[in-house]
């Protein structure tokens, strides 16, 4: 069974979530019980050079925390247009829709503002005709998320509709939701909208428990 760690701030049952019974019954997790300061303190009393250790805040296989300019390296530029989920106007355009992520606000680049005056965020990316469409903040909210190829590992699968809490992204906010299992599908029904939600992340949901949130299961966001 997996839990959240003691340590919030830095737990990582999101995205272990997508293990299986049988990879988490061949695991062990002899941190989840400690604080990252705890962790540090006996470091340091073992005298490793680790103790001191900066955390790191970006992807750790790009040092100089450039993700954009990484990707351009490998995959080079792939021009396309920005466009407007209001109007259907093209707004402005990209050198690679790879550099964007749902719910972006910042480095859009666009050529007009909008109708309204109001900021506009990346709303969702098609890698299929490479374009970005942009819109207001609240055309990002959902209320309810379908997903694909569920883990399931707190329990007996459920055989109907059932209440507990999801997440939707790694360290964000604990939704109240009702999760259905239908053959290859989770549907989560959320109690309050969520924004920044894109095809690919997880949904995972919990049993909240005193000792430590179980993770019930999981599954890649589809729609």
């Amino acid at each position: 069974m997996l839990r959240r760690s003691v340590d919030l701030a830095k737990d990582q049952s999101y995205v272990l979530a997508v293990l299986t019974r049988a990879q988490l019954d061949r695991s062990v997790f002899p941190l989840g019980d400690s604080t990252k300061a705890q962790v540090r303190e006996e470091a340091a009393r073992r005298g490793l050079a680790v103790a001191d250790k900066p955390d790191s805040h970006d992807i750790c296989f790009i040092a100089d925390g450039d993700t954009r300019g990484f990707l351009a390296g490998r995959l080079g530029e792939a021009p396309g247009e920005v466009v407007d989920a209001l109007t259907g106007a093209v707004v402005g355009s990209h050198t690679g829709a790879y550099a964007y992520t749902v719910g972006q606000r910042r480095g859009l680049h666009l050529d007009r503002p909008a109708p309204d005056g109001r900021p506009r965020y990346v709303l969702s990316i098609t890698p299929k005709t490479n374009t970005v469409t942009v819109g207001p903040a609240e055309a990002l909210e959902v209320r309810a998320v379908r997903a694909e190829r569920p883990v399931w590992t707190g329990g007996e699968r459920p055989a109907g509709p059932m209440e507990c809490e999801v997440q939707l992204r790694a360290h964000g906010d604990v939704v109240p939701a009702t999760v259905e299992l239908t053959g290859d599908t989770l549907r989560a029904e959320l109690r309050r909208p969520v924004r920044g939600v894109a095809a690919g992340q997880a949904v995972v949901a919990y049993r909240p428990d005193p000792a430590g949130d179980v993770v019930l299961g999981s599954a890649t966001v589809a729609t």
